[in-house]
């Protein structure tokens, strides 16, 4: 643990016209390649572009590598930028259920970059992938060069205890009329930047293709005892906080305190979806993050 008092705490202002809903049809990222891997935990998902040190990209539940279709790009001007489906979300494939836990899925990431031949890298997470992206950094130091923990809940015993039992924003009965899918829509809506339908049919689209994960991910992230790990990360670390983000934002500065040296970033207007709504922001706050580190090309 790092020791108590305040940290420094830096905004990024929303750029001009950011505001207003992305593009309704995002286009096809050139370059982008998508593939299968096999690994040890199983087939894994990713879409990748660029070459360079590697940066492993994390999603939220229950979305896909698509969150990360426009940073891809970005990241890959500079990086080798990797963006895998945690397994049992988009094309990868589900672990048991036994395994099926945030140490699980950590294990997994790592199993990709063994089947990778890559032994470091950056690793970058967005709400349930953060959490991952924490734990990886916790149970194998060595292989975490950089963590960038995006809108990263800070789950201890007084959470667990808060929210056990109570249903998840995802938790929906299907139902045979579609009704379902409308009050899925409506729930996620106010999180989603007004009047951007792309962006939550995006959501939608890895929200029915995750099945129960959709709901069951928060679940894991809510069991996750992030209090007896947190203090094992020993790698460079940026804490970005999307400001408009009502889930991650208010326990935001208690992620840096617990991480020692790491750095706390507020992105102005970043809602829930702060990837996808902000590529070029959130693009441009990693790779500055990695320059800084002096990472090798």
């Amino acid at each position: 643990m790092s020791a108590a008092g305040p940290l420094p705490r830096r905004s990024l202002p929303q750029p001009p016209g950011e505001g207003i809903p992305s593009n309704s049809t995002p286009a096809a990222a050139p370059l982008v390649e998508r593939r299968f891997v096999h690994t040890r935990s199983g087939r894994v998902h990713l879409a990748t572009m660029g070459s360079g040190f590697p940066v492993l990209l994390l999603h939220q539940t229950p979305r896909s590598w698509d969150e990360y279709r426009e940073v891809l790009p970005l990241l890959g001007h500079g990086y080798r930028a990797i963006a895998m489906d945690t397994m049992g979300f988009g094309d990868s494939q589900a672990l048991p259920a036994a395994g099926t836990s945030i140490e699980g899925w950590a294990r997994a990431a790592f199993d990709l970059l063994d089947a990778l031949d890559i032994p470091r890298a950056a690793v970058v997470g967005h709400h349930t992938g953060a959490v991952i992206a924490m734990e990886m950094a916790a149970a194998e130091p060595a292989r975490v060069a950089a963590l960038v923990l995006s809108s990263c809940p800070f789950i201890d015993a007084q959470r667990r205890a808060k929210h056990h039992g109570k249903p998840v924003i995802d938790d929906i009965v299907r139902r045979p009329d579609g009704t379902h899918l409308t009050e899925l829509w409506q729930r996620r809506q106010p999180y989603y930047p007004a009047g951007d339908i792309a962006l939550l049919e995006r959501f939608m689209a890895d929200a029915v293709k995750a099945g129960d994960l959709a709901a069951g991910g928060h679940r894991v992230v809510g069991r996750y005892e992030m209090e007896a790990r947190i203090g094992r990360v020993s790698a460079p670390t940026l804490v970005i906080a999307a400001t408009d983000d009502p889930h991650a934002a208010p326990s935001a500065p208690r992620v840096p305190q617990a991480i020692g040296g790491s750095r706390l970033l507020d992105i102005a207007g970043g809602m829930v979806p702060l990837p996808d709504q902000m590529p070029e922001v959130f693009a441009d706050a990693v790779q500055a993050f990695l320059r800084s580190l002096s990472l090798p090309h």
